[in-house]
């Protein structure tokens, strides 16, 4: 495989973006036209994005986009006879979403509520293909906020990545359940002793922040955690794999049109992407090294963050704060495990309607999460991927749980 020419450039993109880029938010998209031109553009345009058989990867520096990468960086698309470009490194969820609904991207992870909000509130048609990892999230505290509980919490700044992610909703969930009430509001405003403010930063932006003590915490996906424990003074108040169980975080997204037009090749993607899960799975350690920038540099993080956001889950060290409680669970730091449970994405459809989030949300008003789980998700091309290969199934799952399960959510 030829290296990956954009990454350094795109690196140092990402470091150098702007306030008012950071605040580029999914709705200021849609209000700037942008989901509505993809979706208006010419049918010579979309016949050309129906027939494209190059996958074209977008990505922010996430351990969430590792199966991605890492089919990417081992060869699995060609060894399918696909063709697929360099992926490329976006600074963040609104760009990356303007760059699939436009075609300029194919093959895309985003967080699990994106989606909903594509499909049902612009009528985009997104389809979810498989989860990209489960787990591998947390909610981390500064070393200097004394906070042992999410109880403590009240009266402080909290960041999240996007209103429409599975981060802000287990947070407010886990908020609620310790009688602090979740507000959006300017940082300058007062705070009631029982309130939290919620903010979206930007994940590269949030262990700088923590460390300059512009906010007292964050919540965020592998490996800002790690990075935030490392480089930032920060511990980890709780896993949210230890609330939810093995719950989506980031899941693969194509476009109905292209699925559609191109079942051999989208049968082909989803062999690649489960296979790189697999190896991703049982090689977390080799794969951490290949992801960051002391390998093949598709992450901006030193080999030892990306190693300890994959791997280090252990509960004494851990202890206090008491952010892994549920070790009978089995959870990995972050697993890759691709199968969509219909059973998360109902759950999850159910918890937005309780979620905060700044902008509009009346399209939530009704939705059934049958309905979604249904409509939304195709579950065709990965089951019969994991059918060939079914060591993709988390180890352990039994045999009767390999396609339906119950949900585990305890806070």
């Amino acid at each position: 495989m030829p290296p990956c020419n954009c990454h350094h450039q795109s690196q140092l993109d990402y470091q150098l973006t702007n306030a008012g880029r950071r605040r580029f938010m999914l709705d200021s998209l849609a209000a700037a036209g942008g989901l509505a031109a993809a979706m208006s553009m010419p049918g010579m345009m979309r016949r050309a994005m129906a027939d494209d058989t190059i996958v074209r990867i977008g990505y922010l520096p996430i351990t969430d986009a590792t199966p991605l990468l890492v089919a990417h960086a081992l060869g699995y698309f060609e060894e399918e006879g696909l063709n697929v470009a360099d992926p490329e490194l976006i600074r963040g969820w609104s760009p990356l979403v303007e760059g699939f609904t436009r075609g300029r991207f194919n093959l895309v992870h985003l967080l699990n509520p994106i989606p909903v909000w594509m499909r049902y509130n612009n009528n985009f048609p997104v389809k979810i293909m498989a989860w990209a990892h489960v787990n591998g999230s947390a909610v981390l505290v500064s070393g200097q906020s004394g906070a042992e509980e999410f109880s403590d919490l009240g009266g402080k700044q909290i960041a999240v990545p996007y209103w429409y992610s599975i981060h802000n909703t287990l947070l407010q969930m886990a908020l609620r359940d310790a009688g602090l009430e979740p507000v959006i509001q300017d940082q300058a405003a007062p705070l009631a002793d029982n309130q939290v403010n919620l903010m979206i930063l930007p994940p590269a932006d949030m262990p700088p922040a923590l460390a300059a003590g512009r906010i007292d915490g964050f919540t965020v996906a592998e490996p800002f955690n790690a990075a935030g424990e490392l480089l930032a003074g920060g511990k980890l108040l709780r896993f949210t794999g230890d609330i939810w169980q093995n719950h989506p975080c980031c899941v693969v997204c194509m476009n109905e049109n292209q699925i559609e037009a191109n079942p051999e090749c989208t049968q082909k993607t989803l062999n690649a992407l489960v296979r790189a899960s697999i190896y991703a799975q049982q090689n977390k350690i080799e794969t951490a090294e290949m992801l960051s920038r002391d390998g093949r540099g598709y992450l901006p993080m030193p080999a030892e963050v990306v190693i300890r956001a994959m791997s280090h889950y252990d509960v004494d060290d851990y202890a206090s704060p008491n952010a892994i409680r549920h070790s009978e669970w089995g959870s990995g730091r972050i697993d890759f495990a691709p199968y969509p449970y219909a059973s998360a994405t109902r759950q999850l459809v159910s918890a937005m309607n309780e979620t905060l989030v700044g902008g509009d949300t009346t399209f939530l008003d009704g939705l059934d999460p049958d309905f979604v789980a249904d409509d939304l998700v195709d579950y065709r091309y990965v089951r019969k991927a994991m059918e060939q290969y079914p060591e993709a199934h988390l180890p352990g799952t039994p045999e009767g749980q390999r396609w339906e399960r119950e949900e585990r959510i305890q806070l």
